[in-house]
């Protein structure tokens, strides 16, 4: 009797461990951490990164095509260098049609304020709250986490050729260089670059006057 009872309770064990069992894997896969997608793999024109797939605007903004006409839309290495920091952003509001390089957003510091462009035409759909809340994201990660908003475009194909992509890209950023290096040689010799990199930060070491001739060449605001 006693052997019976040990058979009967080891395969009430083995019962309860096979219907807990699949419950246990399926408690595995849901507390999984999602998939991230990938960061953009990066070139380095002239220093400054680069994502292979995204496209610039002359003003120093950049789009990168998300399908069903979705635009993400963010600005360069070029304009971070020379912004530096940023003490707050406004974004153009939610549903705004905003057009192909007209201003889409005004980053601020210390009282002074810049314009940056809009590389394509469409609708905003969304904006990059952890931007809004650390706007700093824009120059320390312009590509991946400081992204500015998200455009809806219809005309997202016909917006993409009148940008800079592909191989162009490395020779229009070492252009806007050149032309910084020999603008400031003009303008301010005093903080003109020694070759290399720019001052990080330098627009807003510069006079009112200075700067605004800059963010005219380079931002065409």
């Amino acid at each position: 009797m006693s052997i019976l009872f040990v058979l009967l309770t080891f395969l009430l064990v083995l019962t309860v461990m096979y219907f807990r069992r699949p419950q246990e894997e399926l408690a595995e896969v849901q507390v999984a951490p999602a998939r991230q997608t990938p960061p953009p793999m990066m070139l380095k024109p002239a220093g400054f990164e680069a994502p292979q797939g995204y496209c610039f605007h002359p003003g120093h903004t950049w789009v990168v095509d998300e399908g069903r006409q979705n635009g993400r839309v963010g600005l360069d290495a070029f304009a971070a260098n020379l912004l530096g920091q940023v003490d707050s952003i406004e974004i153009a509001e939610l549903n705004r049609w905003i057009r192909q390089g007209q201003p889409l957003c005004t980053l601020t510091r210390a009282g002074q304020s810049i314009d940056l462009l809009s590389p394509v035409e469409g609708v905003v759909v969304s904006r990059n709250h952890a931007l809004l809340k650390n706007p700093n994201l824009a120059v320390e990660d312009p590509y991946v986490d400081g992204w500015l908003c998200l455009i809806k475009a219809p005309e997202m194909s016909i917006n993409l050729r009148n940008l800079l992509q592909g191989p162009l890209t490395d020779s229009w950023m070492q252009n806007s260089l050149t032309r910084l290096g020999a603008l400031m040689q003009q303008l301010n010799p005093a903080l003109a670059q020694d070759g290399g990199l720019p001052v990080k930060g330098l627009l807003f070491q510069l006079d009112a006057t200075t700067r605004q001739q800059l963010a005219k060449e380079f931002f065409l605001s």
